[in-house]
């Protein structure tokens, strides 16, 4: 996963939070409602910047990079 990818993740996570707060959704289904706006939010970001680049922003790194640059970011968090 690519830093780009992983701060588009963390955009839909933060939106749907905040959206969460506002709204005070109640119930699974509205709460899959804000889930699901939350990540539209960061699916227009992620299609505005390959548009712009005229390059995909998934990247084919996998769930495995993804765990050691987490685990490399609390290794260093700890020092």
């Amino acid at each position: 996963m690519s830093t780009l990818e992983l701060v588009l993740n963390m955009l839909a996570e933060a939106t749907t939070t905040e959206m969460t707060k506002e709204h005070d959704p109640i119930g699974l289904q509205e709460n899959r409602e804000i889930a699901k706006r939350g990540g539209q939010v960061a699916g227009q970001a992620r299609r505005a910047i390959e548009a712009d680049t005229g390059k995909p922003v998934v990247s084919p790194q996998n769930a495995i990079d993804f765990t050691r640059l987490i685990e490399s970011v609390n290794e260093h968090d700890s020092h």
